[in-house]
C-alpha cells in the first residue's frame, strides 16, 4: 500500500483565522493514484489546530468569539510570566491563551477517501485554526490506501 507524504504551507494573519484546507488536500490527492484510503492531516504547532465543520463566515466568526470566550487573552495566565520561565527565545509571545484554545480542538484529523474523492459529509470542510498569528505554518498530510 502506497504511503505519500506532504506538506502543506500555510500564513495567516494575526489573532485568530480559520483557513479551509479542503480544495489543497483534495488537490493532493489528486496527484496520486490512491482511489480508496484516507488522507491523515496533523497540525504541527502548538498554537494551531484542526477541525472538521461547515466553512461558512457567520459560523466561523461565531467560532472565533467561541473559543475567545473560552480562552481570553487578557485573562492571568502562568505560561505568559516570561521572566520565570527558562530557555525561552527572544521573541516568545505572551501566548498560553492559544495554546489553551488549542487544546480545545484536535491536532490531527483521519478522513476517508472514496472513489479519489475526501469522504466528507455535504457540508463539511477540514479546518485549520491559526491560534497565534501571524506566522508561517504547515500541515503535515499523509495520504496512503490503493
Amino acid at each position: 500500500m502506497p504511503i505519500i507524504n506532504n506538506l502543506i504551507e500555510i500564513e495567516r494573519q494575526p489573532k485568530i483565522n480559520i483557513h479551509n484546507l479542503t480544495p489543497q488536500i483534495q488537490d493532493l490527492i489528486a496527484l496520486t493514484s490512491i482511489i480508496n484510503g484516507q488522507v491523515l492531516i496533523f497540525s504541527r504547532h502548538t498554537t494551531t489546530a484542526l477541525a472538521i465543520n461547515e466553512y461558512e463566515e457567520r459560523l466561523l466568526e461565531d467560532i472565533k468569539v467561541y473559543l475567545q470566550k473560552l480562552a481570553p487573552e487578557s485573562d492571568r495566565y502562568l505560561h505568559n510570566d516570561l521572566h520565570l520561565r527558562e530557555n525561552i527565545p527572544p521573541d516568545e509571545p505572551m501566548n498560553a491563551h492559544s495554546h489553551l484554545m488549542a487544546m480545545t480542538l484536535s491536532t490531527s484529523e483521519v478522513i476517508p477517501i472514496v472513489d479519489g474523492k475526501l469522504g466528507l459529509g455535504t457540508y463539511q470542510s477540514v479546518l485549520f485554526f491559526e491560534l497565534d498569528g501571524p506566522r508561517k505554518r504547515t500541515v503535515f498530510c499523509q495520504i496512503s490506501g490503493e
